[in-house]
């Protein structure tokens, strides 16, 4: 009976495995992964009877001392799913508060559809930069033009929002735009201009303020001190430092957006009724149509990108003609003759930086994800929920591609012919 009762006890010291659980704690897709992974039942142990370390947890810092990202955004995901059921509160960013503010630095941004750029919010960002060097009681003024849909200015660091909204500010009225800055100049004195150095509005706005002023502005400007200033020239090949300027034209990535508060976004109004300048040299007779594949692919905003999950060509190009999308892609789908060379997205072929990027059926190699890096917002179409476009994309949609572009065709020719009837109407 000894024999059999020391084996008994061996028996109990036994460290036993679970390997379903292991399974689960190893699968990000299984339903159970987030609460087996949070009870701390996903523990794996090695022959050895040691534990194991989990490169797949959240925060993992690896052997090169890099801590591991959550590339497929589970971590808020299961956040999201907290909210949902009450298990936790949503965490509030501190408020920062500039009461009666002694200087002001304006930050002119492009607002590309009525909503703050990424570019926009790196400038805003810099412009804290700024206030954290000198006076620490200066607000930073938002200026925007024309129609607003942005609905999250206070997280992007705005203490102040001059919105000029008349109808005079819509489409291309650079006149107009810079005589109201003109008054905002004339009336608060700013210590710096802030422009975004791009296409849309702002190193064009940005020239005519410091031509009006008197002013040498910054343009490309990377690398921006309350002293000093770094400026790419010679085609990005050489750096121009200077002393900082009151007028900046800056780049993208310039400097770090907002993340750790908010912002109180009061309104701040013109001392005078604005006047719109008379004897205009520009007439802005609004958009005409183009042919949106005439549009290079490096400037376009909104691609349709195919890959190897298309079969149905022939609708694929309807799609995009309805939707009014620049066509783009995969290295597959050119490899194989359905789409020229030139449409090509990814590392081997067009680094894009389209507002929207509708990829479908892509998987989504290296190659590709690195060109489509700097894309605002990426939708996916594919059946594989767990390839790596999938887990890339802010919308993803797993079902079958000719079914969704089908729909989609169908719905954009039903807006565009009650817009057409609207005009119509309005003509009439």
């Amino acid at each position: 009976m000894s024999h059999f009762s020391s084996k008994d006890s061996s028996l109990d010291n036994l460290l036993r495995r679970d390997p379903r659980t292991e399974w689960i704690a190893r699968n990000r897709l299984h339903p159970l992964h987030s609460s087996v992974v949070s009870a701390g039942q996903g523990e794996v142990r090695g022959s050895s009877g040691l534990l194991r370390k989990n490169p797949h947890v959240i925060g993992f810092i690896g052997p090169n001392g890099i801590k591991r990202i959550d590339r497929a955004n589970l971590s808020s995901a299961g956040l999201n799913s907290k909210k949902r059921t009450g298990e936790a509160k949503e965490t509030q960013r501190p408020l920062h508060i500039v009461e009666n503010p002694d200087a002001y630095i304006m930050v002119v941004a492009d607002m590309i559809g009525g909503r703050l750029t990424s570019h926009d919010k790196d400038i805003l960002g810099l412009a804290h930069q700024l206030v954290a060097e000198g006076n620490q009681n200066t607000a930073v003024v938002l200026v925007c033009f024309g129609e607003s849909k942005e609905t999250q200015f206070d997280l992007a660091g705005v203490d102040r929002l001059i919105h000029l909204s008349a109808d005079e500010f819509e489409g291309f009225a650079p006149e107009v735009r810079v005589a109201a800055l003109i008054q905002i100049e004339t009336q608060y004195r700013p210590e710096h201009w802030l422009f975004p150095d791009s296409v849309h509005g702002g190193s064009d706005l940005a020239s005519r303020l410091a031509a009006k002023l008197g002013e040498r502005p910054a343009a490309q400007a990377w690398q921006v001190t309350a002293s000093t200033t770094t400026s790419r020239g010679a085609s990005g090949s050489q750096d121009i430092r200077r002393e900082t300027p009151r007028i900046l034209m800056l780049m993208e990535e310039c400097a770090n957006a907002i993340e750790d508060t908010r912002h109180q976004v009061l309104p701040l109004d013109l001392s005078e009724e604005f006047i719109v300048p008379s004897g205009s040299c520009l007439l802005d007779k609004g958009q005409i149509e183009v042919d949106s594949n005439a549009v290079p692919l490096a400037e376009a905003e909104f691609i349709l990108s195919a890959g190897n999950g298309i079969h149905n060509w022939d609708q694929f190009h309807s799609a995009a003609a309805a939707l009014g999308a620049t066509e783009g892609a995969s290295r597959v789908a050119v490899d194989d003759g359905f789409m020229p060379r030139s449409r090509q997205v990814g590392a081997s072929g067009t680094w894009v930086t389209a507002r929207v990027y509708l990829a479908v059926g892509i998987s989504g190699a290296i190659q590709h994800m690195q060109g489509i890096g700097q894309c605002d917002k990426v939708v996916a179409i594919n059946t594989d929920a767990g390839c790596d476009m999938v887990k890339r994309a802010d919308l993803a949609v797993i079902a079958d591609s000719e079914a969704i572009l089908e729909e989609l065709t169908k719905l954009a020719q039903q807006y565009s012919l009650s817009k057409s009837q609207e005009e119509k109407s309005d003509a009439a």
